[in-house]
């Protein structure tokens, strides 16, 4: 008998899953689209608690999450590793941001050019196309399942991890899209990761990995369309390549747009009695920051869900 079922087969349902699975617990994902094919699949997953407000819940899953990647890492996780990283601000900041006591050594440094000052520390990278696929071994119960209400799913536990679609199942009126566009393009030698928040033109990121660099960006709270934009696209690899010239070139890989899952007052990670006895563990609205702060909330669910 499956003790819980996750519903949501994205990094956040995976993580949790496998924290499940860890505790002793029985556990099926039910999954709407292959894990591959998820949002999860579309982020550039460098860690970063991007758009997320500093109280103290987010500041542990963030500092828990920095740490399980750091020992995955060293472990030899596929799809995973580590890359310099600097915010560069073209407004001087004077301290360090909320979430430096995650993220190790965090340095504020002199700018250059355009921007005032940067600030400098080691992020880890997850390459999401074999990470998720990673994860999907470890859990080794996945199924595709489609849903229309959370009383459907037969288990005494059931963990709510599906992202954009809680907001019907739950609802949710503060869950809404955020739209992101990223361009793939091949690696020309760039093992340093680059982040531009205050660009005029537009939120500029260049983030190398192993085998290519993800290019973007965009985060259009409230549209939820995918549909191609070829002018966007051209866009965003014209505001990198001014950034990292090196790039200039560079052959395109990919192009892809997802809708990150937003939550108006941060992401819901509760727990909910239900009839019968049941338990449903919420944990979804973690917009673009999802992996940033998903094994720190895997560990919350399970406690949650088992405790």
């Amino acid at each position: 008998m499956t003790d819980v079922i996750v519903v949501g087969g994205g990094i956040i349902g995976l993580t949790a899953a496998v924290r499940l699975r860890e505790r002793g617990a029985e556990v099926t994902v039910w999954t709407a689209d292959e894990p591959e094919q998820t949002v999860s699949s579309v982020a550039a997953a460098v860690w970063y608690p991007t758009r997320t407000e500093g109280d103290p819940r987010v500041l542990r899953w963030a500092t828990d999450t920095y740490a399980e990647f750091r020992r995955q890492i060293d472990a030899g996780v596929p799809g995973t590793l580590l890359c310099p990283t600097r915010n560069l601000h073209r407004h001087r900041v004077t301290q360090l941001p909320w979430w430096a006591p995650a993220a190790g050594q965090v340095d504020l440094r002199d700018g250059t050019g355009p921007y005032a000052n940067e600030v400098g520390f080691l992020a880890p990278v997850a390459e999401m196309g074999v990470y998720l696929r990673w994860l999907a071994r470890q859990v080794k119960h996945v199924e595709r399942r489609v849903i229309r209400r959370l009383d459907e799913v037969p288990a005494p536990v059931v963990v709510n991890a599906t992202g954009l679609a809680a907001g019907r199942l739950c609802g949710d009126p503060a869950v809404r899209p955020a739209r992101g566009h990223v361009v793939i393009v091949e690696n020309p030698g760039l093992d340093e990761s680059l982040r531009d928040s205050d660009d005029p033109a537009g939120v500029t990121y260049v983030h190398p990995r192993s085998r290519d660099v993800v290019l973007g960006g965009s985060f259009e709270v409230g549209r939820g369309d995918t549909d191609p934009d070829p002018a966007e696209a051209a866009a965003i690899v014209e505001r990198c390549t001014r950034l990292v010239p090196r790039l200039t070139g560079a052959k395109v890989l990919a192009d892809r747009i997802g809708l990150r899952p937003v939550r108006s007052g941060g992401p819901r990670v509760e727990r909910e009695d239900a009839p019968g006895g049941r338990r449903i563990v919420h944990a979804y609205g973690h917009g673009g920051a999802g992996m940033t702060l998903s094994w720190g909330c895997a560990d919350e669910v399970t406690r949650l869900a088992l405790d």
